[in-house]
């Protein structure tokens, strides 16, 4: 019997191997969706122990801790770093079923070359082999063992870019490391905080900003800078997918109400969010960026432990009612004001993706191969079933070959087994397809398919040229 994930794990039938271990195995990574640091990128960062490496930051891990009874102070308070190791090494032999638990046995295996389970009887021999191995590698060594060849970090409007700038000047840093232009604190009018954001906004622009196109525009002239950094793409979080009628009125209303620290109303904070959407949407179009958008996603839900630990620390969830219905209306303002980038759309909710998927269907065109894009499964999704799902999803209702595959949305500089993950899936799946007789078993089509989901459609849609 083969060891535990072993070389053919999720690789179900003949053509699944040969496609995974022949082609897809040996393709370099373009991570194009990350919140790594690139203050670490750029101070190719060492790392003390796994802990910091493996735990830091990782709220998928932390929930999973809670779940198990883990006490806060061995998740995100001050307990020492091997005590929470013990601690995740504890939870790890309970979540059979869970993608962590594959994930992180990736992580082990291909960065510490650890093959057995992690459990609370080796978790200290764990603790230290792969401590005594982190002496080897720093941030930037990390990223090269799992031959990354671009990424994407997340950064805000405000921001000077001086770390990208400082590794774009590093002429021992081969990797290409560029911002993606993050405006959600400027976007998102009925949330705490907004006026403050605001009044940073105003100093980076050097002028104040009084209403609602004054923010728009000075979102434009950020862009402008990011592009001149190398910036290729932009990401939008939203809660719901959101629309109004084009109201500059009901959008200054909104603007008013926050600036005086109250929440304004639904109708007028949309009004607002589309008049910035629609504004951004054009300028990405004129600088031929990627315009991502995340949205179904219920945040910080549990008030208290908001209140406690800050966001992206475990306390958020799938959103029901998404507003998916409005991506139409949406991205038709944006073609109606000439400015229908490219894009990714993302629902955190799995039930949305065939609506998506036809929705984008109908705004293809204009000679752009795979223009409008179905995201890889995301945050609760990305396991292999939502994975399977998601592929399943595009391929009935899309171009299946024209996908721009996975990313990481991750902290970790371990998690690009991530893309392992999925490449095993899309080829069982494709392996699966074949050996049934729903596709013919042509090597030269199967092998450029996989290529191309796995790195040469991003390189080519958001225009990295490491093809040349």
């Amino acid at each position: 019997m083969e060891k535990f994930m072993g070389k053919d794990f999720l690789l179900s039938t003949e053509t699944a191997r040969k496609l995974y271990h022949e082609t897809a195995e040996k393709m370099p990574i373009i991570d194009y969706h990350c919140h790594i640091s690139p203050q670490e990128i750029a101070e190719d960062r060492k790392f003390d122990n796994i802990t910091q490496v493996w735990l830091g930051g990782d709220h998928y891990k932390w929930r999973l801790m809670r779940a198990a009874g883990i006490t806060e102070d061995k998740i995100t308070g001050d307990a020492p770093d091997r005590e929470k190791f013990r601690a995740f090494a504890s939870v790890m032999p309970q979540i059979i079923g869970n993608p962590i638990y594959h994930w992180s046995h990736l992580e082990l295996q291909r960065g510490f070359g650890i093959m057995e389970p992690l459990t609370p009887d080796n978790a200290d021999e764990i603790y230290d082999r792969c401590n005594e191995l982190l002496k080897e590698y720093s941030a930037r060594g990390l990223m090269r063992k799992f031959q990354v060849k671009a990424v994407c970090t997340t950064d805000d409007p405000a921001d000077d870019l001086h770390w990208h700038e400082a590794i774009a000047a590093d002429p021992t840093m081969e990797i290409q490391v560029l911002p993606a232009f993050r405006p959600d604190k400027a976007v998102n009018v009925d949330k705490e905080g907004f006026a403050e954001y605001i009044g940073k906004l105003s100093e980076t622009v050097g002028h104040r900003l009084t209403c609602a196109q004054d923010v728009a525009a000075a979102l434009c002239e950020r862009i402008g800078y990011f592009n001149e950094r190398g910036c290729l793409c932009a990401d939008h979080g939203l809660d719901s997918c959101v629309y109004a009628e084009p109201d500059t009125e009901a959008a200054d209303q909104a603007f008013s109400e926050a600036m005086s620290g109250k929440v304004p109303a639904q109708d007028q904070a949309d009004a607002y969010k589309t008049l910035i959407l629609v504004t951004c949407a054009k300028q990405y179009a004129r600088f031929n960026w990627v315009m991502q958008i995340h949205f179904g996603c219920l945040r910080n839900v549990n008030k208290p432990q908001f209140a406690a630990l800050g966001p992206d620390t475990g306390y958020d969830a799938v959103k029901t009612q998404s507003g998916t219905d409005n991506l139409a209306l949406l991205l038709n303002a944006f073609l109606e004001n000439e400015g229908l980038p490219k894009m990714i759309l993302y629902s955190l909710n799995p039930n949305d993706n065939t609506a998506i998927a036809t929705i984008m269907g109908a705004f293809q065109g204009g000679g752009v191969a795979g223009k409008m894009q179905l995201g890889s499964a995301w945050w609760f999704s990305d396991n292999r079933a939502g994975m399977r799902a998601q592929l399943t999803d595009l391929a009935n209702n899309g171009v299946l070959g024209r996908f721009v595959g996975m990313l990481t949305d991750s902290r970790s500089f371990l998690s690009y087994t991530r893309h392992e993950y999925f490449r095993r899936i899309l080829c069982e799946l494709i392996g699966e397809w074949v050996e049934s007789g729903q596709y013919p078993n042509d090597e030269k089509y199967l092998k450029k398919i996989v290529e191309d989901i796995c790195y040469n459609n991003t390189d080519e849609f958001f225009r990295f040229n490491l093809r040349g």
